[in-house]
């Protein structure tokens, strides 16, 4: 099928999905809040067991679970997920090529109801690891172009805006495209070596994002 056209029916689909879910109603699972219990997908780029970016991961997850959401976690740095290769053996909606620990995000981001970015910023950029998690949703692209919530969680060393904004673009630009919507951003700036986070507010703001999304 012509990529244009497959793009163009995918969204379509999911539209129409909303239309349905809209017109049928949805049964929902209420935690004390009243809220809808949702299901999150956390996905860390950091190559740093113990660095910034997952370290705002792990108050996010715990604001997130008080508030009696489930979490599935997938540390993309210490997973083996190998580049897409464009080779286009999955036609955007099917099995690709490599099998390994991508699959697990192929189990569990479609049915999620929210999916967390959670990356340092490295050279100006997201990290290759996440970012090759990233590419890798172009076999499943036609299936997650469904409505879901998205938060991008950013350490980065420096502390000028500007500099943050290639990839809180590159979030953006995504989210647009799959028709996403963004509940929430935390940009840690300032922070560089091990632990500099833990000294600031941003653990706090991460906590109470993962309470409230």
């Amino acid at each position: 099928m012509d990529r244009r056209k497959f793009i163009k029916n995918t969204l379509i689909t999911a539209a129409g999905a909303v239309i349905i879910g809209a017109a049928t109603g949805c049964v929902s699972n209420k935690n004390s809040k009243g809220d809808k219990k949702m299901k999150i997908l956390v996905i860390t780029g950091s190559p740093r067991r113990n660095g910034n970016s997952n370290t705002l991961a792990d108050n996010f997850i715990k604001g997130a679970e008080e508030a009696g959401h489930s979490i599935v976690r997938f540390d993309s740095a210490f997973k083996n997920v190998h580049p897409c290769v464009a080779c286009n053996k999955c036609g955007m909606n099917g099995q690709c090529v490599f099998k390994d620990d991508f699959e697990f995000i192929r189990n569990n981001i479609v049915d999620a109801d929210a999916v967390v970015f959670a990356t340092p910023m490295y050279y100006f950029g997201i990290s290759a690891q996440i970012k090759a998690v990233i590419d890798r949703f172009y076999a499943i692209n036609g299936q997650i172009h469904v409505p879901k919530k998205a938060v991008l969680i950013m350490t980065y060393a420096d502390t000028s805006a500007k500099e943050a904004q290639p990839i809180i673009s590159h979030y953006e630009t995504l989210l647009n495209y799959l028709g996403w919507s963004d509940a929430g951003k935390i940009i840690a700036s300032g922070v560089w070596t091990e632990g500099d986070v833990s000294h600031t507010q941003y653990p706090k703001q991460a906590y109470e994002l993962g309470k409230n999304i």
